[in-house]
This record gives C-alpha cells, sequence and structure tokens, in this order.
C-alpha cells in the first residue's frame, strides 16, 4: 500500500530534522479492507468544489502554531526549532517575539509545538508556550526529555517577549522522544486545555483485556495520552496552576489534571464555542477526531477509531474495576490510510469555520492531512447529531503545487481559516479564500 510506505518516508525524513515529525509509525500486519469503516463520504453540495490559498508570508521553517493578537492586525507564528515570529502590515518582522532556539530540543517530534495567548491578552499580556527540552531535575535518566508549558509576558507594542520572563507552569517528564502532541488552547470557561500523547511507550501500567491500555489508559500514575485542563490565573502552592474544581477525576482515584483520557498523539485541538474538537493521529490504519467531552475515554490503545487495535475482538468500555466500567467512546471523524475517497497518512485537526468569506463552510469542521494531495477535507454534523460525521474533499485551485504539506491550522478572530504548510515554493502561512 503506498501511503503508509510514505508514512514511513516522511517520518524517516522527521527524525533526520529535514521536516516536522509528527506521528511515530510501526509497521503492522496488513489490515482487512472488508472490517475497515464504511467511507462516511457523502455529497454535500453546499460546500465549495474549490478554494484557493492566499499566501501571506512564505520563507518559514516548520511552522506548527499560530496565534491571532485580538488588539492588532497581529499574528504570531511558532517555527518547531525554537522561533516565534511576528507577521503584522502584511510582513514577517525580522525581529521573533521570542527565540528559544537554545532552550528547545528537537529530534524525533521534539521542538516548540504550541503557543496559545490568554484570553485577556490585551491586559493580561501572558503568551504561553510549549516545548521539549533537556531532561529537567526529577526526569529518570532514561527518559527522552522534560515537556514544559512556560508562560511569558510580551511587550505592551506586542512585538517582544523577553525569556527572562519565563515562568514554569507545568512539567512532565517524557520517556520517548515521539507522540509529544503540543497544542494550547483556552476554552471559554477560560481554563487552558493541553493535550499530552503517550510518549510511543506501552507498559503494562493499566487494566488487562484486549490490548493492555498502557499510558493512554491509566489516569493514576502519570499525564501521558490524555487532554489536560488547568486554570492558569490561579496558582495552588508550590505550583503554577491551580485545578478547577470541577475537572472529572477530582475527588476520585486518579491525577486531578485529566479532563479526557485514551489518546495516542493529540496533535491539534481547537473550540468552537463549548465543543472541543481533538485529532488523535492514528497508528498504520485509522486517523480519528474526537468531539471531547469531560471525563470522556476515547479508547487508545484498546481501540483505533472505531476498530480493535491488534486483535480481534475488543470491548466497548473499560473493567467494572476501572472507573465503574466507563465506555470508550467513538470518534466523530474517521478515515482510512488506504482506500475511499477520503485518505490520508496523519490527520491535521482545524475548526469550525465562522468567517464572512465562505458562507457555504459556515459551521463545518475544516481539517487537513500531513499530505494533502492539494485538498481540504470537510466534516458536516449529521442531523441527528449521532455515528461518524460525513467528510467531503475540497479541492485547492493550484492542486498539489499549492499545498503539497499541512503541519497546523489556525482561526483568527473574525472566523476566517488558515494553513500553516508547505507549497512548492516552501514553508508559508495562508489564507483559505473563495476561488476566483
Amino acid at each position: 500500500m503506498e501511503r503508509p510506505t510514505n508514512r514511513r518516508r516522511f517520518l524517516a525524513a522527521a527524525v533526520a530534522g529535514t521536516t516536522a515529525g509528527l506521528a511515530g509509525c510501526s509497521v503492522q500486519p496488513p489490515i482487512d479492507e472488508d472490517a475497515a469503516t464504511s467511507d462516511p463520504t457523502q455529497a454535500a453540495t453546499e460546500l465549495p468544489d474549490t478554494v484557493d490559498l492566499e499566501t501571506l508570508t512564505t520563507g518559514l521553517e516548520m511552522p506548527v502554531s499560530i496565534a491571532f493578537t485580538p488588539d492588532a492586525d497581529r499574528r504570531y507564528i511558532a517555527q518547531r526549532r525554537g522561533r516565534i515570529l511576528v507577521h503584522e502590515s502584511a510582513e514577517t518582522r525580522d525581529e521573533p517575539l521570542l527565540d528559544l532556539s537554545e532552550a528547545v530540543m528537537t529530534g524525533g517530534e521534539r521542538g516548540l509545538l504550541g503557543i496559545a495567548l490568554h484570553p485577556e491578552f490585551s491586559e493580561d499580556r501572558r503568551l504561553f508556550v510549549r516545548y521539549s527540552a533537556e531532561p529537567r531535575s526529577g526526569t529518570p535518566s532514561d527518559y527522552s526529555h522534560t515537556f514544559v508549558l512556560a508562560e511569558f509576558q510580551v511587550s505592551e507594542d506586542g512585538r517582544r517577549a523577553e525569556p527572562a520572563s519565563e515562568r514554569a507552569v507545568l512539567e512532565i517528564p517524557q520517556p520517548r522522544e515521539r507522540h509529544n502532541a503540543g497544542d494550547l488552547a483556552f476554552g471559554p470557561n477560560g481554563h487552558l486545555y493541553v493535550p499530552v500523547g503517550d510518549s510511543a511507550a506501552a507498559p503494562d501500567l493499566a487494566w488487562q483485556g484486549p490490548g493492555t491500555g498502557g499510558y493512554a489508559q491509566d489516569v493514576t500514575e502519570n499525564l501521558l495520552g490524555s487532554v489536560l485542563r488547568i486554570d492558569v490565573d490561579d496558582r495552588a502552592e508550590g505550583e503554577g496552576y491551580s485545578v478547577p474544581a470541577d475537572n472529572p477525576l477530582v475527588g476520585r482515584e486518579g491525577l486531578d489534571e485529566h479532563y479526557a483520557w485514551g489518546f495516542r498523539n493529540p496533535w491539534r485541538l481547537s473550540f468552537d464555542g463549548s465543543d472541543l474538537y481533538v485529532a488523535d493521529v492514528g497508528k498504520d490504519h485509522f486517523e480519528e477526531v474526537n468531539l471531547v467531552e469531560r471525563g470522556g475515554n476515547y479508547g487508545w490503545n484498546v481501540k483505533e477509531g472505531t476498530h480493535c487495535f491488534q486483535v480481534d475482538d475488543c470491548p466497548d468500555e473499560t473493567p467494572e474495576n476501572v472507573r465503574g466500567g466507563e465506555p470508550l467512546l467513538d470518534p466523530i471523524v474517521e478515515y482510512s490510510h488506504s482506500g475511499g475517497s477520503v485518505s490520508g497518512v496523519t490527520v491535521i485537526g482545524g475548526y469550525v469555520y465562522r468567517g464572512s468569506t465562505l458562507s457555504e463552510l459556515d459551521g463545518v469542521y475544516v481539517f487537513g492531512d500531513l499530505q494533502p494531495e492539494g485538498r481540504l477535507f470537510a466534516a458536516t454534523r449529521p442531523e441527528n447529531d449521532d455515528g461518524l460525521w460525513p467528510i467531503n474533499t475540497i479541492e485547492v485551485a493550484g492542486g498539489e503545487e499549492s499545498l503539497q504539506q499541512i503541519l497546523s491550522f489556525g482561526r483568527d478572530t473574525g472566523g476566517e481559516l488558515y494553513v500553516l504548510g508547505y507549497d512548492a515554493d516552501g514553508g508559508g502561512l495562508f489564507r483559505v479564500v473563495p476561488a476566483s
């Protein structure tokens, strides 16, 4: 099958440092195509057949995250090797907002992986940054690195964040260099949501059954394979944050920071109102997007999407002695690495479109794949709000020359959609606009 081969080639290049690695991969036996999910694609004549990408800036090196300031026509673009650039007045400034190149570890899937602005950034000038660092105090000697979530103060003119202003919010020892996730997003309640990958390690730590559960099913000993929710405006004694009182494991067995769990590598997440979309990178067969709820268990590594993982039969819930037999929740979007009109290698989570230039996309979740083949994906919520969402493809004008690789998406304060990735000329920031 060609796609898994291309995926392995890409990931090999990622380890060599030539581009951005997103997901680990190991060879599995070919799947039974008859057992694969039915193709959820259906006609949606309201959606545009084609969109265009307006190039806003070029010359970027592995752009992985973007933040939009609410008080100016200004964007911050994070590059994986540690520099955060300022894009304003239709150009990218030579002087970066912040340069963490000397602090950031790369290689594998490590790097500067996500940024977010405080919801009250106009008054509270805090920038939050996720990056991989050398193992810090307390990290086991055989571990790869330390996950760091830190905050920085941004100047009033919005053009400079002083490295000396760094304050650590959260640090997590990471066993391996893979499956780091890396995104950040503030929810409508003002709390910060932090996806954490399972670090590509699967020790026998959790419940037994078809699949051992591994890190992503163990909420008592580690924070891996989860989406965390923390309060960065209220600091517990000796901590850089506090835990919201209504987090699902507060007062129960488990670590209080957990909001949802059972993820492999939740690379990108986004909010639309109170809806939380988390795209979880699959292993060799299926990619998925989840509409995440408080206390939800999304199945890894017992299930990959809606399918059993490495076994012929798998449960739909945990054992009764594991948090009372909680259900393993299915994704809203799933696509295969082979076959069907929608397929790919690594899901790149996007946003629900809320802009004005492409009214046909209003309310549609627009996302993509690492190897987009000149197209975007659009998922539409079913009328019965149940089951897999239909997926349609939207061609990009210019085809593969215009969109060769997608690393991330962004949505500005007006609801317009942006793509971070590569075209034939290299890395850039692109705005999704109507095709001419």
